[in-house]
């Protein structure tokens, strides 16, 4: 094992504050004003995390009755819910602090994955160099760059950073290690359920390797390891317990919102995904014009990297980890693989171990879309990795050894280049029209001032779908300034009230959309005239009215529709 000195971890956090901000180059230099990838989940995020420091301040009791969705209940919990970042949200309020806060979160992800992975490589046994390749290979491997719209996803530097502080704190029976990597793993599981699930199984199964361990030769446990771990193991399950709740009863309240089995395998790739690379890289050049990839295609795009590949396949036969693990971990590695790719029919004969996990073991049924399993097999890959990097600088520093200065600084340029090359795998900088273009970055509108402070509950048109992508996403995203109680929703899958309200808004502002509208207890009707060309309501800002019970004011670059809620009573 090696132990880490603190001047190490400080350049450790210092270089990955650094690349983080060169990878994403010049986002830093933009912050609250662009946003990564697009307008799909990056803005529906910034508001969300908004929301909930919103909602900490204001309402702590009724953390899941957002202002969207109305008059839907538990609305936040349409999708995965960021509470690991809810200190965040409690800086800043308005639309420019959620963008701020967004574009730093993003950033802080990719950091923290790199931490996370080189401590956890560190822990095993690996050198800093090796480690550094661990912590590129995690944080900037090809596929990770398709998740850029998912924060979510992206935000899975916990999960060895959990691992690393329990395997440190048992191995030294310090129980504050022990405890904050319990604590760790509550932060991980408070970022939604896509990679909580996944650090909770990968928890069970360490821990009946540990119990395992334990039974055959009986090691003494200080009581305040005990402790630690009774505490850390009841605060997992009080927070899974709580997170639960909510999203049991809008999965009662919406039968839409159950993963069905055609979603899944919408979202089920076949296993030459692992060769596709994601759009938007140096590797495979421009993304689609528009909106970008589908969602599914994102998903679909699981390649790797082939320097982490070479590395990982050296580090399986390098005796840098003792044999027994390296063959556990390539197992798993395999067995991830595998569950990752979903399934293809549910009348499919071949053994297919996701829906295996979907019909027999809890929390699987929630999952969409199996191929971000992929973040264990990358992370399974990486550490790998770093015992190939470790092997391979062992062996050239053995043929180097007194040769002189130069020389002997083979090993660190060796060291170098297999950082530079995993990071040019998954860089999203693109050489295009002679010459180097950074990763995509659109600036984010505005809120139009005329919207601001306009009656709630509010509808905006032109209406969109909040799902995948659409108007919504801005929508949701400008309510964060005085988060006004609003119908126009974004999550996770689309309530059957959506798709309803749709219609019900067609024709406005006639009179059959305006009583509909009010029906349902809206206000305001909020119209983008900017957003409008080519939609249904292209002519709203300038349908007659006369007659209606409603009045219409031009503000700023809206117009607002205010709905009259004692006409007809």
């Amino acid at each position: 094992m090696r132990e880490v000195s603190r001047r190490e971890v400080g350049l450790v956090l210092l270089g990955a504050s650094l690349l983080a901000m060169a990878m994403h180059w010049p986002l830093p230099l933009h912050l609250g004003r662009d946003i990564p990838r697009d307008f799909g989940d990056p803005l529906g995020q910034a508001w969300q995390v908004a929301w909930i420091g919103h909602a900490f301040l204001h309402q702590p009791d009724e953390l899941f009755q957002a202002n969207i969705y109305y008059p839907l209940h538990n609305s936040l919990a349409t999708t995965d819910v960021l509470f690991g970042y809810a200190p965040a949200g409690l800086i800043g309020t308005g639309s420019k602090a959620a963008l701020v806060r967004y574009d730093i979160l993003f950033l802080f992800a990719y950091f923290l994955a790199f931490v996370g992975a080189y401590l956890l490589s560190r822990e095993l046994g690996v050198g800093p160099a090796a480690a550094a390749v661990a912590g590129v290979a995690f944080a900037y491997a090809p596929w990770r760059l398709g998740q850029d719209p998912s924060l979510n996803i992206l935000s899975s530097g916990g999960v060895p950073l959990a691992v690393f502080l329990l395997l440190r704190g048992y191995r030294r029976q310090s129980s504050w290690t022990v405890l904050a990597g319990w604590l760790a793993a509550v932060w991980q599981l408070l970022l939604g359920i896509n990679l909580g699930l996944q650090l909770a199984y990968l928890l069970l199964v360490l821990g009946a390797i540990a119990a395992v361990y334990w039974y055959r030769r009986r090691p003494a446990l200080r009581r305040g390891v005990i402790v630690a771990s009774a505490v850390g193991i009841g605060g997992v399950l009080l927070v899974t317990g709580w997170l639960a709740r909510p999203y049991l009863q809008v999965r009662d309240d919406h039968p839409e919102a159950r993963r069905t089995i055609d979603d899944v395998e919408a979202f089920s790739p076949g296993i030459e995904a692992f060769l596709h690379v994601p759009s938007g890289n140096l590797i495979r050049g421009a993304e689609p014009r528009g909106l970008g990839e589908t969602l599914a295609a994102r998903e679909h795009a699981l390649f790797p990297g082939a320097v982490i590949l070479a590395l990982a396949a050296l580090g399986a036969f390098a005796p840098v980890y003792p044999r027994r693990w390296r063959v556990a971990a390539v197992l798993a590695i395999l067995a991830l693989v595998a569950l990752s790719l979903g399934y293809v029919s549910e009348r499919s004969i071949v053994v297919q171990p996701f829906k295996l996990a979907r019909d027999y073991l809890p929390g699987w049924d929630a999952i969409r879309a199996p191929s971000r399993i992929n973040t264990l097999t990358s992370l399974g890959l990486a550490l790998l990795a770093a015992a190939g990097a470790q092997q391979l600088l062992i062996s050239v520093e053995r043929r180097t050894a007194f040769r002189g200065l130069l020389i002997g600084l083979i090993p660190s340029v060796v060291a170098t280049a297999l950082v530079v090359a995993i990071l040019l795998e998954g860089s999203g900088f693109q050489f295009r029209n002679g010459g180097l273009r950074a990763p995509r970055h659109p600036s984010v509108p505005a809120p139009p001032s005329g919207q601001l402070g306009a009656t709630e509950p509010q509808l905006h048109l032109p209406y969109a779908y909040s799902y995948p992508f659409g108007d919504s996403d801005l929508y949701v995203y400008w309510s964060t300034d005085g988060f006004p109680k609003m119908a126009n929703g974004w999550g996770g899958f689309l309530p059957k009230s959506d798709v309803a309200l749709e219609q019900d808004s067609l024709g406005f502002p006639d009179g059959a959309s305006v009583a509909r509208l009010r029906a349902r207890g809206i206000r305001t009707v909020v119209f983008h005239p900017d957003l409008a060309p080519g939609t249904e309501w292209a002519h709203v800002a300038k349908a007659p009215v006369r007659g209606l019970p409603l009045s219409r004011e031009v503000r700023g670059d809206v117009v607002l529709f205010h709905l009259d809620p004692e006409a007809g009573q």
